[in-house]
Formats: C-alpha cells, structure tokens, sequence
C-alpha cells in the first residue's frame, strides 16, 4: 500500500470510511520524488480533489494550448497562507498547489468524455517549492513522475466544431523553473490576489483557514474575454498571467526591458514604441515591440502568432495559437492613440 496506492483504491478508502484518507504531509514535505501520484493522496480521482484540498479558478488563466484545467490548493492543518497585495501569497511548508490538465473530446461539451492528460504539483518544502509534472497511466487509474517531460498526441473539437490537434508537451523540470521563476528562485504563478479576487474567493479562502486575510481592498483584475471590462484592462490581465511572469524586472526576460506585468506602466517598457534589444528574425522586420494603433507592425503580435521555436511567444508550454487572445491584444493595440 506504501507503495502503489493507485486512484481507484484511494476512491474505495473514501467511501468506505467516515473520514477521508489523510493527505501525506510528510511526503510533501521530504525530499524525495515519489513515482506514483497517488502516493501524496491528493486526489480522489483524476477530477476530484481529497476533501482537505481548495479548489480555486483564476480571473484570467494562463494560456495552455485550450486545455482545461482544474487547480486545488492544500495547506497543512494549523498553517495558513500569508495574503500578499501584488505578488504570490507566502505559502506555508507542507502547501501543495495542484493542477490537472485535460481535454474533452468536444469544447462545446466541456464535461464530457473529458482525458486528463497530467497533473502538475508545486510542493512547499524547506528549500523551496519543487515542481513535480505526472503524466497520467494508460488505465487513467494513477500518474507517473516525468521529470524528463514528454509529448502526448491530443485531439479534440473546438467551439465551433472544427478538429484540432497538437503535440501536447508535458515540461520538464528545467522548463518549469523557466516560468516559475522570480529572483532565481522557483514560483507559483497563479495564486496572486488580484486574479483570485472574483468577489468572493478571497473570503472562502479565509473561511477555509487556508489565507489568513482578505482585505476588501484586495486588487482584481477581469477576465480577459468578459467584454464588459474594458478593452485595456482585459489586455494588461492577459499579458500579466501570460508574459508578466517571464517579462518583469525579476523574471528570466529582465534583460529584454520588456515588462508586461500588472503593475508596470503604459511606457516603453510596456513595449510602447520598444524597439528589438537584439537583432534577429524575431522581431520579424517590426521596428516596435507594440506600435501604437498599428497591430500589424508590432512584433508583440507578430510572435505570438507564430509557432517557429525561434520566433513564438510564450516559448514554452505552446503548440496552438491563442487566438481569442491574440484577437484581443490586437484589438488594444488598434484602439491606442
């Protein structure tokens, strides 16, 4: 049992005591790498989280080649996340963020006939957070360990029923740490207040005695495809969980003197009238990063509708084009004087 405790034997422990199984504290908290999923009893199944498990959603997500996705966060009994105004909550040791993504065979019916293709753990330890990516078994019944990463072939219909299909890439462990970095050291992304601040996330945190504070002051950002917000807003919420993690002065892109997060302000450094830090096909013969009022001549744009490995932005964790976001980065673009 210490050693495979596959999903399905998990379920069976759960309905047939009173109490849920335990999540395994110490195995978040050690160092080792266990091979099995199921060894951290974190999940019920590859949908459903251990009752001691939060499960949240994000104003705006990061972009993952139209996967859907389904986070949870664990916090040890007695430990509380420490609320932080602009950046990631201070998570407690023993914190599990989890994240599980998959594809139905059809968007237009997002519950159904859905295949989760991997669940991804930050784990909270001593000396950091560790990023651990489990690409689910062929029986769906547990997750192995990839820390090599891997691709898996995924098809599916889109929302207006045309077939896609991608080589889907599960990170390896030095591309984790090429997003989930700030400073050198390894990140959350997501778990910021501004993009759990829905109204009412923020307070259900502290209820569940995961957060130790919710303050109505808390910052918020909209969707980026709510199309009451306005145009600006939505686009600085996309570029922030889609770039602002790399292009801030902290991140690995700190050297372009492109910023995209949150707080940075409408300057040359948002990439109005930027022009190339070095020279190379990535610019793609655009003399600004962002052109003001002329989407076609910014290479913004430009890269992040190409999939070329040299050229495409975000480099990692993309195979498809985004092209609800790409649509609405233009359309900011276009309204700019």
């Amino acid at each position: 049992m210490k050693q495979v405790l596959g999903l399905l034997g998990a379920w069976m422990l759960f309905v047939s005591t009173s109490q849920p199984v335990a999540v395994n504290d110490a195995l978040i908290r050690g160092d080792s790498l266990p091979l099995k999923l199921s060894e951290f009893r974190l999940l019920v199944n590859s949908r459903t989280a251990n009752t001691a498990l939060l499960p949240y959603t994000l104003n705006t997500p990061l972009f993952s080649d139209y996967a859907e996705k389904y986070r949870y966060v664990y916090v040890p009994k007695g430990a509380k996340a420490r609320y932080n105004a602009e950046g990631v909550f201070d998570f407690p040791i023993g914190t599990a963020i989890v994240k599980s993504f998959g594809y139905p065979a059809d968007m237009r019916k997002p519950d159904e006939n859905l295949k989760i293709i991997e669940t991804r753990l930050l784990l909270r330890r001593a000396n950091g957070w560790v990023a651990l990516p489990y690409v689910r078994d062929a029986d769906g019944q547990d997750a192995s360990l990839k820390r090599a990463g891997t691709r898996v072939p995924v098809s599916w219909r889109d929302k207006e029923g045309a077939t896609r299909s991608i080589s889907y890439a599960v990170p390896n462990a030095n591309q984790c740490k090429g997003c989930h970095d700030v400073a050198g050291a390894l990140t959350p992304i997501g778990p910021k207040a501004r993009n759990l601040n829905d109204g009412k996330q923020l307070a259900n945190w502290v209820t569940r005695g995961v957060l130790d504070k919710a303050p109505a002051s808390a910052p918020s950002v909209p969707n980026f495809d709510d199309n009451s917000a306005p145009t600006n807003l939505r686009a600085r919420a996309y570029l922030d969980v889609n770039c602002g993690h790399c292009h801030n002065p902290k991140g690995p892109a700190n050297t372009s003197g492109l910023w995209l997060d949150w707080n940075q302000k409408a300057d040359v450094n948002l990439g109005l009238n930027k022009r190339p830090t070095a020279a190379g096909r990535g610019s793609g013969d655009r003399s600004f990063a962002i052109a003001p009022g002329k989407p076609d001549h910014s290479y913004l744009i430009y890269r992040m509708e190409s999939l070329d490995p040299g050229v495409a932005m975000p480099e990692l964790g993309r195979a498809a084009v985004h092209g609800e976001g790409v649509a609405l980065l233009r359309q900011w673009i276009a309204e700019m004087k």
